[in-house]
């Protein structure tokens, strides 16, 4: 596994100039894992117009199964007034946890480049100021300046900060990971036997996947917070 961010090639934009857009192992990575969350999404649809209010197959169990859970979480975590949020951090979740785990296909993960964790936790700040908005109004305009105006500076570098926060601990986990494994994998053949795969277990698979979860939880928690109680 290279660490390096070599650039794989790139387009040029003629009608932009001499502006390229480069495609290095990141993007690559990207555009792979979400072909196939494309693909697998159609075949889900597909499969849904057979599903029979009574399941019948484990195919539908299995996907009535990852809804209901993720539902529940979503719901416990941002009660059911917000339960629409769902169907974007199921995704989130999807691809981060693909990425995570991309290492053991030989893949370099994309949430290795913190400039894709930090596009999702920028992500994440932007719900949080539109829900504060759409739902809270002139009450989350009034928290910047609580508990005094001269707090107003502070009180929007806490929020924006908080991207930083969940693209630096997303990032750091899986780099330092991929930097292990990479390391790993250098020595000598005789040394190579055995300790890799559970080595790759725990930070590709259990890591990758607590990071993953981590990350959603953190920002239901700060949406949650820009947005009123419900009754």
């Amino acid at each position: 596994m290279d660490l390096n961010f070599d650039n794989q090639g790139y387009f040029t934009i003629p009608l932009w100039g001499n502006l390229r857009l480069i495609v290095n192992d990141t993007v690559i990575g990207t555009w792979i894992i979400g072909a196939a969350l494309i693909i697998l999404a159609i075949i889900v649809r597909v499969k849904f117009k057979k599903f029979k209010e009574v399941p019948d197959t484990k195919f539908q169990n299995f996907i009535e199964m990852i809804v209901e859970f993720f539902d529940g979480i979503v719901v416990s975590m941002m009660g059911r007034k917000y339960a629409k949020f769902g169907n974007w951090f199921f995704g989130v979740f999807c691809f981060f946890w693909i990425s995570n785990i991309s290492g053991i296909f030989g893949m370099r993960p994309p949430t290795a480049d913190l400039a894709t964790t930090f596009a999702m936790g920028a992500s994440t700040v932007a719900l949080m100021f539109i829900c504060g908005a759409r739902y809270s109004g002139k009450e989350w305009v009034k928290d910047f300046f609580r508990p005094i105006p001269i707090f107003l500076p502070m009180n929007i570098l806490g929020d924006v900060s908080k991207a930083i926060s969940l693209s630096c601990r997303l990032f750091g986990n899986i780099l330092g990971g991929t930097i292990m494994m990479g390391m790993l994998y250098a020595l000598p053949w005789f040394v190579r036997i055995g300790p890799p795969g559970v080595l790759s277990f725990w930070m590709d698979i259990f890591v990758g996947s607590l990071q993953a979860y981590v990350f959603i939880m953190l920002s239901m928690a700060f949406i949650r917070m820009k947005a009123p109680q419900e009754d």
